[in-house]
């Protein structure tokens, strides 16, 4: 991947630190994101150090916040010009249903709301990239259930931590990948969701055992002492979205979703509902504008 510029969104830790690193011991230049400055700066140094790629570098951003998201689209733009691969990886599963500062619940916001107006606001550095751009969505959970399109931000149920509503946003999410591989296949930008499976990254310690289903609760000591030992190492659910973003085979390859080793699965049915699929795009669509969108080089939305 010499010569190419990958982005990797909330990889100051966990599995998008390792995708960070998976793509620079590629060749890559890659822009390591995270919300303190002087974390993402050693992140980004430390993983120049272990590849001897010098070309990692930090941008700070609150990718809650869509004033941060469009600034750091911004920022990449004027810094890169052309953005080869976009990895979102960022994403959040709050306990109990709160509000961003822009008025959206928080796990809609974070996981499929700013990959929505990042990819979108970075479109015009995709394109740069002159047909060969690649964007990679990170699902996670067990995002394989029913879309509500009715309930989206959880406004009529909400359950927090590992169940119902964190999964639901992760299979909006793809819902909303798969919208958007369709409206730019001929424009020379691919579209894919990447599973990593379960990991023992901080989102997972940080899990009470009250999230555990009632049956299992009995287990979660058990299960956070064998943690480190079963799930341990972060590259292995970091190499799906690695080959999304770099393997050859998939150049020019767009609408797939790869399991945790990087094979093609199948897409959930609810995914593959058109009206789900229209109903996540139109919501994205209609929050990126009431929250400051100005639509020139941004969302191409039916």
């Amino acid at each position: 991947m010499r010569g190419r510029t990958a982005l990797v969104t909330g990889s100051t830790g966990g599995i998008g630190r390792e995708t960070a690193r998976g793509l620079a011991a590629l060749g890559a230049r890659v822009v390591v994101v995270g919300r303190d400055g002087g974390r993402a700066g050693a992140v980004a140094a430390e993983i120049g150090r272990a590849t001897g790629n010098p070309a990692v570098t930090a941008c700070v951003a609150d990718l809650t916040l869509l004033t941060d998201v469009r600034r750091l689209a911004a920022e990449v733009a004027a810094r890169h010009g052309r953005l080869d691969v976009l990895v979102n990886n960022f994403g959040m599963n709050p306990a109990d249903r709160a509000l961003t500062a822009d008025g959206v619940e928080t796990a809609f916001a974070a996981n499929v709301l700013t990959p929505y107006v990042l990819t979108t606001e970075l479109l015009p550095a995709l394109r740069a990239a002159g047909g060969g751009a690649r964007v990679v969505n990170v699902t996670g959970g067990l995002p394989d259930g029913p879309i509500d399109p009715t309930n989206l931000q959880g406004e009529r149920r909400y359950r927090g931590w590992t169940f119902s509503h964190y999964n639901h946003t992760k299979t909006a999410l793809m819902a909303m990948s798969l919208a958007l591989a369709e409206e730019w296949a001929d424009d020379g930008v691919t579209v894919n969701v990447a599973y990593p499976g379960h990991a023992h990254t901080p989102g997972n310690r940080a899990t009470p055992a009250r999230a555990f289903p009632y049956a299992y609760r009995p287990l979660a000591p058990l299960i956070r002492l064998l943690g480190p030992v079963l799930l341990g190492d972060l590259a292995r659910p970091a190499r799906s979205s690695v080959r999304l973003a770099g393997d050859p085979e998939l150049a020019g390859v767009t609408g797939v979703y790869v399991d945790t080793r990087g094979r093609r699965a199948r897409w959930p049915r609810s995914v593959l509902d058109e009206g789900n699929r229209a109903a996540v795009l139109e919501l994205c669509a209609r929050l990126a504008a009431t929250n400051g969108g100005d639509r020139e080089g941004g969302a191409e939305t039916r």
